[in-house]
């Protein structure tokens, strides 16, 4: 029973359906017939047919065979929006009206245009704009304009293949109007592009640069640029980079540093962007203050200010004031000043550096305590050789004072409040450079105080020793370290006082008594005064030389040399010398004998003297000849009855002979011619014995009565030659 219900109401509905659809074919307007459909923008396309009857609107449909797109209109023509740029479509109409809608037209293709480029636009320089844009699809070409937003002038008008175009000299600072489209391969033109563009502006010109040296700020001032809307300016320097920003024609820029150049640049912006900056203007800032300010006071009442320079400072001034109130300054470019000063005062001193920007900030100020004043009276007085005694009088600004003596390799000091110093334990024979330095507790010692120098008295010199020479001359040799000094020597006795001086380190001293002792000092003198006589020495002279020397010759080869004693000789020395040999004896009796002479010869006679501590006097040099030799082979020969010839063999050094016959009845001699070597004697009576001695005479005449003599017996009988018979030597004591 259900189901059979159920059938019949399907039925029902399916009848009421057909009836529906017959009733609407029979009311719904006409189709329409679309004269033309074209596309001018690239998300449309314009359809353009005849009015339906009775038809209140119209359904416009385009596909592309992925999407549908439709649209109710009013009336032709008719617009379809929403469509893809480039596309093709097929376009299909609808008219409606209260009956129903009528079936779709026949179709109609139309192609949409290209889309309008997207533009990207610059202006890189004052003078020009930069269009861009990304390739449009379907596009060969593109086409852009530019003209002043304004209205003004003309339009400029280029095509290109291109995606971007640059469009130069323009105005600078100027609004521009910018339009754009592409076109297909059939010369279409799609939709354009229009923007508007700015030039950027050009740099501001006639820059002007005020300074403030106080506040180190600088104002800065500039003709205004043509479409600028805001202008800055930059200070740059190597350490710092300084701005301000302004839309008016004048900024400041406060901070600067001093020292500093700066190169000073403005720019004017908009919204298109900056200009270049202008040419670059040269700010030099006032230099810093000169810093490392040092003070040197030399010489004394000389003080020297140093400072380190500073950059930008054509020139320094240094003001010098001191505590009196007095203030001095001087100017120089270089980085020192030199100021006169006077002792025990404080000095205050600031340095400026100016530059064509001015005066440098205060500095540091400085001050400086000059030293207290040296002693201008000293007066040192020599007490000995190794102490001297200083005074002066007090100075102004001493607290203490100190004294100093130094040779160069030592030093010695004293340090007292009161106006006087005694320095000891000084090296003699010295120079010393004595300074009496002033103290003070702020400044210190005053170096500069003028030194005095003075040696003291010479030293002591030491005996080395004390020497005689051949002549008898004592000679005194010492050890000193003495400068420029005189020595004097004295030897002193019981038999006077002797002297001899040098500037040396010996002297020699005559005349000295034989036989004394003295006792021998040395004293050296300069300028500076006397030093201590030196430890004495004892000094012996040489014994006293004997007096009356006498040569005797005893035989021919045995000699006797006396003489008398001299003071404090205790023994002598006798000596005969020659170039056959030398003869010597040593005796303390008054004489000597001295054999193996050797006759007819020269030679030299020495005696010594001799004291007990052995010093020796080589007393006296005598010549002498010793007698010539004893003749040989004396014969008598018988002349006449009554004469006698004497015969004999000369020897050497003989130069004449004197023979003597002595007999009962007399003495006879007879003395031969020269260079004979015989001699006669007559009237000599026979019968007598004779003794006869053949003697060498010396070249003083004296007869030498050491030969032998012969004993010879003259007999009366026989010829008249007779006979002389030799009876012998005769033997004497």
């Amino acid at each position: 029973m259900a189901g059979g219900r159920e059938t019949c109401l399907t039925l029902i509905g399916f009848i009421l359906i057909c009836l529906t659809m017959v009733a609407s074919a029979k009311s719904a307007p006409e189709i329409p017939t679309i004269d033309q459909a074209y596309s001018k923008i690239s998300n449309s396309i314009t359809v353009e047919w005849a009015t339906v009857p009775g038809a209140t609107s119209y359904l416009l449909t385009a596909e592309d065979g992925d999407t549908v797109i439709e649209t109710m209109v009013a009336n032709s023509p008719g617009t379809v929006t929403g469509l893809k740029a480039a596309t093709l479509y097929e376009i299909t109409i609808r008219s409606i009206s209260a009956a129903g809608r009528s079936q779709a037209s026949p179709p109609k293709q139309a192609k949409t245009v290209l889309a309008a480029p997207i533009l990207e636009v610059s202006s890189p320089s004052s003078d020009s704009i930069l269009v861009q844009w990304e390739a449009v699809y379907m596009a060969t070409g593109f086409s852009v304009s530019i003209m002043r937003a304004n209205g003004l002038g003309s339009i400029w008008k280029e095509n290109t293949t291109n995606t971007s175009l640059t469009f130069t000299s323009l105005e600078a600072g100027t609004l521009y109007t910018i339009k754009a489209y592409a076109w297909n391969a059939n010369g279409i033109p799609g939709d354009d592009s229009t923007c508007n563009q700015r030039t950027s502006p050009r740099a501001p010109a006639s820059i002007q640069v005020s300074f403030d040296s106080g506040a180190l700020k600088a104002s800065f001032s500039w003709a205004l640029a043509e479409g600028a809307f805001n202008y800055t300016v930059m200070a740059l320097s190597d350490s710092s980079e300084l701005t301000c920003s302004t839309a008016f024609s004048s900024c400041t820029i406060s901070s600067l540093q001093c020292g500093t150049e700066y190169l000073i640049s403005v720019s004017a912006s908009n919204d298109a962007g900056s200009s270049k900056s202008s040419s670059e203007v040269t700010l030099k800032t006032v230099a810093c203050a000169p810093g490392r300010v040092t003070i040197q006071e030399d010489p004394p009442g000389h003080l020297s200010v140093a400072w380190s320079n500073v950059d930008l400072g054509d020139y320094y001034v240094v003001f010098v004031k001191s505590d009196d109130g007095l203030e001095v300054h001087c100017n120089t470019s270089l980085t020192q000043c030199n100021f006169l000063s006077e002792c025990g005062f404080t000095y205050f001193i600031s340095v400026f550096a100016y530059n064509k920007a001015g005066q440098s900030p205060l500095g540091d100020i400085v001050n400086y305590t000059t030293a207290p004043c040296c002693p201008s009276d000293i007066n040192p007085v020599l007490v000995s050789s190794d102490r001297v005694e200083i005074v002066w009088s007090p100075v102004r600004g001493a607290e203490l004072y100190e004294t100093k003596a130094a040779d160069g390799y030592n030093t010695v000091e004293c340090n007292d409040t009161a106006p006087g110093c005694t320095l000891s334990a000084l090296e003699c024979d010295t120079k010393y450079n004595i300074t009496v330095y002033s103290f003070s507790e702020v400044r210190g010692s005053n170096m500069s105080c003028t030194p005095q120098f003075i040696t003291t008295a010479p030293c002591s010199p030491e005996i080395k020793n004390v020497s005689r020479d051949a002549f008898s001359m004592i000679n005194v040799h010492w050890r000193s370290t003495n400068d420029d000094a005189t020595y004097t020597v004295t030897a002193q006795g019981e038999k006077g006082l002797y002297q001899c001086s040098s500037m040396g380190e010996s002297c020699t001293m005559r005349g000295l008594p034989c036989g004394s002792v003295f006792s021998v000092t040395a004293v050296a003198e300069t300028q500076a005064g006397r030093s201590l006589p030196s430890y004495s020495v004892p000094l012996e002279t040489v014994p006293c030389c004997p007096t009356g020397l006498t040569v005797t010759q005893i035989t021919q080869s045995v000699i006797n040399v006396s003489w008398t004693i001299g003071r404090v000789a205790q023994t002598h020395v006798a000596v005969l010398e020659s170039h056959t040999g030398q003869s010597k004896c040593h005796t303390h009796q008054n004489y000597c004998l001295l054999g193996c002479i050797t006759c007819g010869i020269n030679y030299t006679v020495t005696l010594k003297a001799i004291s007990a501590t052995g010093l020796t006097a080589d007393c006296s040099y005598q010549s002498y000849f010793s007698g010539a030799c004893c003749p040989l082979g004396v014969k008598l020969y018988r002349l006449g009855s009554n004469g006698i010839r004497i015969y004999w063999q000369a020897s050497r050094g003989s130069a004449s002979y004197s023979t003597d016959l002595y007999g009962s009845k007399g003495i006879f001699t007879c003395t031969p011619s020269a260079g004979l070597s015989f001699c006669d004697v007559t009237e000599i009576p026979c019968g007598d014995v004779y003794t006869v001695m053949v003697s060498p005479v010396a070249e003083t005449g004296l007869k030498l009565t050491f030969c032998p003599k012969k004993i010879y017996s003259v007999t009366c009988s026989g010829s008249t030659l007779g006979m002389v018979i030799y009876r012998g030597k005769r033997n004497e004591e």
